[in-house]
């Protein structure tokens, strides 16, 4: 159930133990108010997607019960304000403050508006615009192949929401929600000063930020970071980089998908197993054996050699897409400007280093690939992963990097992030 805390104050007549009672009364009405409404109805009201003639209302019975008391609700004026500001300032994360009732919070500032109709107006506010900085304003973020988990859920925004609310920081409760890296301030920044004039470079900087707010906010100390478009894999150690390698990802057909993965070990002498949207599409190739699966259907596999489609080594990382990095026979693709050439997986140019690297440089590796056998080294700790899609990158001095966008996405996404503007330019 979605819960809210409430703050009052008792006037100066009334006994502590009668304010008590009336500020658990008036909670209790509110509470019952809230359990009311659908459950669609609330996320839709949450989320900005109700249209306003289709706007849940609660059963006359619930309306009679929280009816509000005559002194002033949850959110006072004070606070509503700073909220008004906080949506104003959305505008800047390359959002649009429409999307948070911002003109009906300004008229219901300026009439003097209180009590229950400012607290209902002012939570949807909040709540809607928290979700969208800690979480991003799009919720399906698998139509965009993005299939990292969100860090944040409801309950817990509601939760920072009261607390926010009995501190009166509700504007700076908002503002950590957001992405504090690098990246995002440098994109913030670029933001603000292209020209509005300039939408498509206004519109890709708003989509690249969106997806910074998809992202963990804590991305670890040392990590494996695939930025797909830049077609490089780099290792980051306390937030700069350590190695780098050029890379080739999935085609624009077989795209590689956007996922947080952990490398937990290293496969010397792979052989592969070939997916089935490889044999579904008849492109399995040669030195390939088949063999029955336990389901009884037949299934594909190449031994380790110095064709094996993997190379020489593959580093693993456990998921259900079948995406790992490895190596190639094929080296001459890493000449290429435009590496998007995979069915998905990620091939590394010398990977030999990194895999080396990963397992910790005590020579196992080199033994195991004089062998012709495979061997599996298990890495003592496992090592996050990021493949990612941004088209726009800063570099260490803060200045952006246009990228391709090989798959793309950001047309889609500025659709769905500002469809006035979408339908403005049709």
């Amino acid at each position: 159930m979605f819960r809210v805390a409430f703050r009052n104050s008792a006037s100066p007549a009334t006994s502590p133990t009668n304010a008590w009672a009336e500020r658990r009364k008036r909670q209790m009405r509110t509470t019952r108010l809230i359990a009311a409404l659908p459950v669609v109805a609330l996320v839709a009201v949450l989320r900005g997607n109700a249209p306003a003639q289709a706007e849940a209302r609660p059963s006359p019975d619930a309306i009679e019960m929280a009816q509000p008391a005559a002194v002033e609700g949850r959110w006072s004026v004070s606070d509503a304000k700073d909220l008004l500001k906080a949506i104003e300032a959305s505008a800047a994360e390359g959002l649009d403050p429409a999307d948070y009732s911002v003109d009906a919070l300004r008229s219901a500032i300026a009439t003097g508006q209180k009590g229950d109709a400012l607290d209902q107006l002012a939570n949807g506010a909040a709540i809607r615009l928290a979700h969208d900085y800690a979480d991003g304003r799009i919720d399906d973020k698998a139509a965009f192949d993005w299939h990292i988990a969100p860090q944040m859920d409801l309950n817990a925004l509601t939760i920072g929401l009261n607390e926010a609310l009995e501190k009166g920081k509700v504007d700076k409760w908002l503002k950590e929600l957001l992405p504090d890296n690098h990246q995002y301030r440098a994109l913030k920044a670029a933001y603000a000063e292209t020209d509005p004039a300039d939408s498509a470079t206004r519109a890709q900087l708003a989509a690249n930020m969106e997806r910074w707010r998809w992202m963990p906010r804590d991305l670890g100390d040392r990590y494996i970071y695939v930025n797909v478009p830049t077609y490089q894999l780099q290792v980051m150690e306390d937030g700069r980089e350590a190695a780098t390698y050029n890379v080739v990802v999935g085609a624009p057909k077989t795209p590689t998908p956007q996922l947080l993965l952990h490398a937990s070990s290293v496969v010397a002498n792979p052989s592969w197993t070939v997916p089935q949207s490889i044999i579904d599409k008849g492109e399995i190739g040669r030195g390939v054996a088949a063999y029955r699966r336990p389901d009884g259907s037949i299934g594909y596999r190449q031994p380790p050699g110095p064709r094996n489609a993997l190379g020489q080594i593959k580093i693993d990382m456990p998921n259900p897409y079948a995406i790992y990095l490895h190596d190639t026979p094929t080296k001459s693709a890493f000449e290429r400007d435009k590496r998007a050439l995979s069915h998905g997986c990620i091939r590394v140019q010398n990977i030999s280093e990194l895999a080396s690297s990963l397992e910790g440089g005590t020579g196992q590796l080199d033994e195991a690939l004089a062998q012709p056998k495979t061997k599996v080294l298990q890495l003592q700790k496992s090592m996050p992963v990021y493949i990612v899609y941004f088209t726009a990158q800063a570099d260490a001095s803060g200045t952006i990097r246009y990228l391709d966008d090989p798959y793309g996405r950001d047309t889609k996404l500025s659709a769905r992030l500002n469809p006035h503007m979408q339908m403005a330019s049709n």
